[in-house]
């Protein structure tokens, strides 16, 4: 009886409810980081963005809440609701990355027209590169949705990943001069503060691993260093003439 109730207290984690009250920190911080940069200026009426912007804000907003739903459901002990609802969640995040190439392209061509053509294709590496590993992470994800301890984290450390462009609006919100906003495209190397800041988040769910049964679970660390690899390696492929020619590629796609 005391061996039963002793594995049964290492089984159940201190935070039960860690993974809830996260997507809820997610969904904040991508609305919250998309204030300054969008909402607010959409709300003072001069600010008029092309069409895909508001379809890409109001998908990942709807792929937020989806995924706070998600982690809902199981933690309320409501699996077959989750369950139900995954195929639409594939159709949802396949939408999202849809998205962001087409709203990438689409900005690629604006920033052409305003003579920012070369910075705008230097800076584009960092979210055409993080698309495939969205694509591989939440593929992992699906293939091991009957492995729920690998399936959450690979989820984790994707929604992780994907606040990413949100923090680092907060950061051009405090930290870059009047105007930046209304500017060109930054240089790609200021997407490396945002990823270790979202690193932070991993190092988090690490942390409640480690309380509940002390160990780190490769998830997390393969994740967490595919997260920094990526970013580090878009920042270097920018600087070169022959992710200079893809980015030319991808912008003539649209015409």
């Amino acid at each position: 009886m005391e061996t039963a109730a002793v594995k049964d207290y290492v089984a159940t984690p201190p935070y039960p409810r860690f993974y809830v009250w996260m997507a809820v920190v997610f969904l904040l911080v991508t609305f919250g980081g998309f204030t300054p940069s969008y909402w607010a200026r959409l709300a003072s009426g001069g600010f008029h963005p092309p069409p895909i912007m508001h379809i890409h804000g109001a998908l990942l907003f709807a792929w937020s809440a989806f995924y706070l739903a998600q982690t809902a459901w199981v933690a309320s002990g409501r699996t077959p609701m989750h369950r139900a609802w995954g195929l639409a969640g594939i159709a949802l995040f396949t939408l999202v990355l849809c998205s962001i190439v087409i709203l990438k392209i689409t900005i690629l061509r604006l920033d052409e027209a305003r003579g920012l053509g070369e910075a705008s294709r230097r800076f584009s590496a960092v979210a055409i590169c993080a698309v495939p590993m969205m694509i591989g992470m939440f593929g992992l994800a699906i293939a091991n949705v009957k492995r729920p301890d690998i399936h959450k984290r690979l989820m984790y450390v994707l929604m992780a990943g994907m606040t990413v462009p949100a923090i680092a609006r907060v950061f051009l919100a405090l930290l870059a001069p009047a105007g930046a906003l209304d500017g060109g495209p930054p240089p790609s190397f200021v997407a490396l503060p945002p990823a270790i800041v979202a690193e932070l988040f991993i190092v988090a769910a690490v942390v409640h691993d480690w309380r509940a049964g002390r160990r780190l679970h490769p998830a997390y660390l393969y994740g967490g260093l595919t997260l920094l690899l990526v970013t580090g390696f878009s920042v270097l492929i920018s600087y070169t003439s022959w992710w200079l020619g893809i980015a030319a590629y991808l912008e003539g796609l649209a015409g």
